[in-house]
């Protein structure tokens, strides 16, 4: 590999720019503004406010969204779902599951997943 193309992907890599578009392209897959250009300035100004915790970072999801997500993960209805489904779900929507401790016996509520949503995609949203 030349040496500028290891720079290049080192360059990438540091400032975790895949992610960061990764991030911005579901954003705007999910809302769909009429002004993507626009749309995409507000974003990264929501991000540089979050940072400064002067605002706050955007959402993919609403909390509508991470219900119904939950929902669709409890088939039976039973009020909660496994760690398994729990981690499946954090992997699905790109979010980290490293630090998850959920024990393999531990059942998980709605209130649960929601909380661990919000908490990882606002730490997604930080290290920008």
């Amino acid at each position: 590999m030349a040496a500028g193309e290891e720079q290049s992907r080192e360059y990438l890599r540091r400032h975790r720019l895949p992610e960061l578009l990764q991030h911005l392209g579901a954003l705007l897959l999910f809302h769909r503004p009429e002004k993507p250009r626009e749309f995409l300035i507000q974003a990264l100004e929501r991000v540089k406010a979050g940072r400064r915790a002067e605002g706050e970072y955007p959402d993919l999801m609403d909390e509508a969204n991470v219900e119904a997500m939950f929902g669709l993960l409890d088939v039976l209805g039973q009020g909660h779902i496994t760690p398994v489904q729990y981690r499946e779900a954090l992997k699905t929507l790109g979010l980290s599951t490293e630090d998850l401790e959920v024990g393999d016996d531990e059942n998980i509520t709605l209130e649960v997943f929601k909380e661990g949503v919000k908490k990882r995609m606002l730490e997604s949203w930080a290290v920008y």
